[in-house]
């Protein structure tokens, strides 16, 4: 992988060097081999008696051996360093020059052949010859070098999972880097058709069932897993890695290393996020994206998880121009230090702003005129919003409403929603706040207010919050980690893939649609906790303290009686919500609703109580 960076940092030096280096011994070496060739083919020819072979047609041999090697060459450019030695490309080369002087030779000795006194038939023992004899010379150059460049004794021995073309490439990169500081000894592959394969001397020892045994008999200290596998994999890896008392390292992909800040070991630690069950979905922003564009978009919670890295990628894709609103100026502040590169506050990009202040919001819509909007300001946590349910109403359900009346006061053609997988069958006051607020934009659109949406998706790892940081810090000051409850269930995906996400719901999302993610599979956070703690290297206890008030045991993203459907990619389910005109909202029916929300029992399903079933 090493070499991959280095080799790109080159290509400019290549294309300015004006003439490639001339490599005189090879070519030597060549007009040697066909000389060879010659004079064997002909003793060969006369049953071994080489006094038959005339000392003047060899001359002439040679010194027509000489031109015409030389123009093949030149022609080929086999001798200005043009190939890796012993490549594929060079093979390819070399038996086409063997071909061409063959065919050269052969219709000299055809035409001339009884006068030099030399047999016609052996141009064409002759070829084969000189073409083994050139391969040998390139094969023992090639080994001397790789030789010279492998890495020391003192780079540490791993063993390579995955025998397909990126464990190979990685081997013979490890292999051929001095510098490298890990030494391939030995490959596993759990496909039986590569049970005898091998590269570059380090061949399949068996399958990752065989890691305990093949890294005691080779004494490798980690074995290595392929960026971007599939997280089911790479969490059988890590298992098998721990019977084995060995480490695991993760190979990142090209773009990982040619985006690299500086060189540094190609090879990382297995972080947390290669073991969450599925790859991130690659959901092409950009074909859908134009739809930002010279646009006026304003985004709300700005200074969030969410909604820094939604301005982060939104300022990328050319907006006339970008708002960022939020009530927390030192969030503001540190968006805009992303965005803009400058903290300081006195532009009109950053607004100080509460969205259940409607007055405020009307006053800022009517003065920046935006054209899309993306509403990511919520209160989120699932056990505060249980004891404080008129805080999730007031900025929720309300403060989405006033989000959206502004909106339509100024004629906002796009809106998107931030919702939540909590939304789906909700069972607790932040499922429901989201739900209803689902709901609002879905009655805006049948308003007539444009396109008005809403995305919903699981856990976001990383963001504030999240369960990943929390653990973090409980580990570092020695613990204990509190895990609800060992069966515990949860979707996760990265910042970037939610914000994907959201830009990509206003391009291809229809007025009332709710677009969901497919996030594969849930994660158990027993695992994540157990595996967390595994690789910080302490004892800390894992304490299990039982599910919360409505929190559900496992996560659903698509509710009870939605139907959904996948029209543009097949990772985005398209669903809608019922149309709730805003003054059909009744405070009261709310405080029936969320105290009528009581905790699922442990192990048994959730009790759903759908905000549509009350009179609101």
């Amino acid at each position: 992988m090493k070499q991959i960076r280095e080799k790109t940092r080159h290509i400019t030096d290549v294309a300015a060097t004006p003439r490639l280096a001339w490599r005189p011994w090879l070519y030597g070496w060549d007009v040697v081999a066909w000389v060879v060739a010659v004079w064997t083919a002909q003793a060969l020819r006369f049953d071994l008696d080489v006094g038959q072979i005339e000392a003047g047609s060899m001359v002439v041999l040679a010194a027509l051996v000489v031109v015409v090697q030389f123009g093949v060459g030149r022609a080929l450019e086999l001798y200005r360093n043009r190939f890796t030695p012993g490549s594929f490309e060079e093979v390819r080369a070399l038996a086409m020059a063997v071909l061409t002087g063959g065919l050269v030779f052969g219709a000299v000795v055809g035409i001339w052949g009884p006068r030099l006194g030399v047999p016609r038939s052996s141009t064409l023992i002759a070829a084969p010859i000189a073409l083994v004899l050139m391969f040998s010379v390139r094969y023992l150059h090639r080994q001397t070098a790789d030789h010279r460049r492998r890495p020391g004794r003192d780079a540490v021995p791993v063993i390579v999972f995955g025998a397909g073309a990126v464990g190979t490439n990685l081997i013979h990169h490890m292999v051929t880097d001095p510098a490298s500081a890990y030494r391939p000894v030995a490959m596993l592959d759990d496909d039986p058709r590569r049970r005898n394969a091998q590269c570059r001397n380090v061949k399949v020892c068996g399958t990752l069932q065989d890691l305990p045994e093949v890294a005691d008999r080779t004494g490798a200290q980690a074995v290595v897993a392929i960026g971007r596998s599939d997280a089911a994999l790479v969490r059988r890896v890590d298992e098998a890695a721990d019977r084995a008392g060995i480490g695991v390292k993760v190979m990142p992909t090209v773009s990982e290393v040619l985006s690299a800040p500086k060189a540094g070991t190609d090879l990382r630690d297995l972080s947390i996020e290669d073991l969450l069950g599925r790859q991130v979905v690659d959901l092409q922003v950009e074909s859908v994206a134009g739809y930002l564009a010279g646009q006026r978009v304003l985004v709300t919670g700005a200074g969030g998880s969410i909604g820094s890295e939604l301005c982060a990628q939104i300022a990328r894709l050319g907006p006339a121009e970008l708002i960022m609103l939020d009530r927390d100026e030192t969030a503001l502040q540190q968006v805009q230090l992303r965005v803009d590169g400058n903290g300081l506050l006195d532009t009109p990009d950053v607004v100080l702003a509460d969205i259940r202040d409607p007055d405020r919001l009307r006053e800022v819509f009517a003065q920046r005129r935006p054209q899309v909007v993306f509403h990511a300001a919520a209160l989120k946590h699932l056990p505060m919003l249980e004891r404080y349910p008129e805080e999730a109403w007031k900025t929720n359900v309300l403060g989405t409403l006033n989000v959206l009346e502004a909106a339509r006061s100024v004629g906002v053609g796009t809106f998107v929603n931030i919702s939540t997988d909590k939304a789906a069958n909700a069972c607790c006051v932040l499922g429901h706040s989201k739900r209803l607020a689902e709901r609002l934009a879905s009655g805006m659109a049948e308003a007539g207010g444009g396109r008005y949406m809403s995305v919903r998706f699981g856990n976001v790892i990383g963001s504030r919050g999240s369960v990943l940081p929390l653990f973090t810090r409980l580990i570092r000051a020695g613990g204990p980690v509190t895990v609800t409850h060992p069966d515990v269930t949860r979707y996760f995906m990265t910042i970037p893939e939610a914000c994907q996400l959201v830009l990509q719901a206003g391009g291809i999302g229809a007025a009332g649609e709710v677009l969901i993610l497919d996030m594969g599979e849930q994660v158990r956070i027993l695992d994540i906790a157990r595996r967390m703690i595994a690789m910080s290297g302490k004892d800390v206890e894992i304490v299990f303290t039982g599910l919360r008030d409505g929190e559900k045991l496992h996560e659903e993203l698509v509710g009870e009686h939605e139907q959904t459907v996948r029209p543009f990619h097949p990772k985005i389910m398209h669903t809608s919500a019922p149309a709730l005109d805003p003054g059909d909202l009744d405070h009261r029916a709310w405080q029936l609703l969320v105290g009528a929300a009581a905790p699922a029992a442990v192990g048994a399903p959730a009790v759903a109580h759908p905000a549509e079933e009350v009179a609101l």
